[in-house]
């Protein structure tokens, strides 16, 4: 892979990662319409563009970030502030993504194809639209319980198959328990961080450096082209939910989903 594939891949997932049409799943079908083979790399240059947008969630919910960690010692304990609860939510929804990544990652792998993707973002687009129709769109995050956040911890572990979206997931569900949109998005921006975090010390542990010495700059050129993309793309899509639907973007993923139901069929 060259700079240059480095840079486009990096814009793809900045732009996708928090936009609910799937960050996997284009990355996936970019490389399989183009014919770009990362090798051995792929998967840790994934996991680079993946904290190249850790960043850029940090940096913009940096204010909410700091409550929560400052809520920490509190989470144990029977508090009741906004912070605290939205803590232990939080806490609880990455229980499902951490035991899938600990035991079923290898699993999924032979799932990352454009014919799962194709599946995953139709029936993801589908459902965006019902749950968009549908939700009350009246709660506040921190009003869940703690089933309500174990069942969105799992929305968000099916998302490691390609077309799923993990900030797709986790918006449409949230949008059926009645969250506004934008209490949605928020939830799954901040249920990202430590989702996000934890691919990148697992692939970190399990890929040493001296086997991808000769691809460290394709992988850094894709952390900062992903995480400068990834901050425009979250700021955007959060100013776009104040007003908004969310038909755009299942209506985008069911197109996407056709013309690839297409070229697979002619293949």
């Amino acid at each position: 892979m060259s700079a240059t594939e480095a840079a486009w891949l990096g814009v793809v997932q900045g732009l996708t990662e928090f936009l609910p049409v799937s960050s996997s799943a284009h990355l996936v079908l970019v490389r399989d319409v183009l014919g770009w083979d990362a090798g051995e790399t792929e998967l840790v240059f994934d996991v680079a563009c993946h904290l190249g947008t850790l960043i850029a969630v940090v940096v913009y919910f940096w204010r909410d970030l700091v409550q929560l960690i400052v809520a920490v010692p509190r989470v144990a304990l029977v508090e009741t502030d906004e912070a605290t609860q939205l803590g232990r939510l939080i806490v609880v929804a990455t229980l499902p993504v951490a035991l899938v990544g600990v035991f079923f990652a290898e699993l999924i792998a032979p799932f990352r194809t454009p014919v799962v993707a194709t599946v995953t973002l139709a029936f993801g687009g589908a459902l965006m639209l019902v749950a968009d129709r549908v939700g009350a769109k009246r709660r506040k995050s921190s009003t869940m319980s703690f089933a309500e956040a174990a069942w969105l911890g799992v929305a968000q572990a099916a998302a490691l198959l390609p077309g799923v979206s993990r900030s797709g997931a986790v918006l449409t569900l949230s949008l059926f328990y009645g969250l506004t949109r934008k209490e949605a998005a928020r939830f799954a921006f901040l249920l990202g961080v430590p989702a996000i975090l934890g691919a990148g010390l697992r692939a970190a542990w399990s890929v040493g450096w001296d086997e991808i010495s000769d691809e460290r700059l394709v992988l850094v050129v894709g952390f900062l082209v992903s995480g400068g993309i990834g901050y425009l793309a979250v700021a955007g899509l959060f100013r776009y939910l104040t007003s908004h639907s969310l038909a755009v973007f299942a209506y985008y993923r069911l197109v996407v989903a056709a013309v690839l139901a297409l070229r697979l069929s002619a293949m």
